[in-house]
């Protein structure tokens, strides 16, 4: 059973919409009568075709201006509210997710779901669900206020699968009221410098927690197996608490969510915080020298033994095999 319109935040880089919201575009034909995106763009007709592949009718584009993407976000997705009644309203728990769900939320009194897994119809309403406890309890919400209902859903939550017919009617916002907050204006911008795959859309995952003993063996033991099986690094959050990693390759609950066909946690205890963020992953290898570690009741495979001496042997076979 279908709820009625639904409207999904879009984000995009550059060209290239994200993962995460051709996931909420899935969602929504699912859910909706009809589905249409609000993006934060210079130039919407880039991935106009993209988002109508995935289902968007119209693409409602607002530019940015050098101001904040989740305040003029907001401003649009109000607007488009105001004017064409969804009854549902996406989007991805991404900073710029949150910023713009969060502002919509006060602009127009109404509650927001966070942090949900899953979207449903039932009957006349929508239920979100939501880890709770770090993921090991799932709570079911009905949302029953007026509409619009407001979710926020993390990524990686949906499979993201092609089902639209051609690429969305871009529609200009023109002119938004964005108050006070429409004042901070963006004067830089400082993109992280990476090699490889981008650590949310890898296809391999190599991650590294306490069990590689120091900082200086991140790059030995994580950053040189994921490169060798052209994956991205992550980490734990115990060692980004602990400096040896940047926050920008935390995985799990605090940090990115991953879902790839190959996930390696090296020397990773496997704390429920943790295991919220990765154990979606098709294939899961685990190194720990405790064989009572609570990651290898998640893994598909276990090495028992010290991640210092089992990752060399296993990145010197690699080697070995050209």
């Amino acid at each position: 059973m279908a709820i009625g319109k639904v409207l999904v935040f879009a984000e995009a880089d550059g060209a290239a919409v994200s993962s995460a919201t051709l996931e909420l575009l899935t969602k929504a034909r699912e859910i909706g009568d009809s589905v249409e995106a609000v993006i934060v763009s210079a130039d919407a007709t880039a991935v106009a075709p993209q988002l109508g592949e995935y289902g968007a009718s119209v693409v409602h584009a607002a530019d940015p201006q050098g101001r904040l993407s989740g305040v003029v976000g907001a401003a649009a997705l109000a607007s488009v509210v105001a004017s064409s009644a969804p009854a549902v309203v996406l989007c991805a728990q991404s900073y710029d997710g949150r910023d713009a769900i969060s502002h919509l939320s006060a602009r127009i009194d109404r509650p927001v779901l966070t942090n949900a897994v899953d979207v449903r119809v039932d009957g006349d309403a929508v239920v979100a669900q939501s880890a709770m406890f770090g993921g090991n309890t799932l709570v079911d919400t009905k949302l029953t206020s007026d509409q619009p209902w407001l979710v926020a859903v993390r990524p990686k939550s949906f499979a993201a699968e092609p089902g639209g017919a051609a690429a969305g009617e871009v529609v200009s916002l023109g002119d938004l009221e964005l108050g006070r907050s429409g004042e901070a204006a963006v004067l830089d911008k400082h993109v992280e410098e990476r090699e490889g795959p981008q650590l949310e859309e890898a296809a391999v995952v190599v991650s590294g927690g306490r069990g590689i003993g120091s900082a200086e063996n991140y790059g030995p033991l994580v950053d040189e197996l994921a490169g060798l099986l052209n994956g991205a690094s992550g980490a734990t959050r115990a060692i980004v608490d602990a400096g040896w990693v940047p926050y920008s390759k935390q995985v799990g609950q605090t940090g990115k969510t991953v879902k790839p066909k190959l996930y390696v946690a090296v020397g990773i205890s496997g704390a429920t915080q943790h295991l919220v963020g990765m154990k979606g992953s098709d294939t899961i290898i685990a190194i720990n020298k405790d064989p009572e570690a609570p990651i290898f009741s998640v893994a598909d495979l276990g090495i028992v033994g010290d991640a210092t001496k089992v990752v060399p042997r296993i990145v010197e076979a690699i080697r070995a095999r050209g």
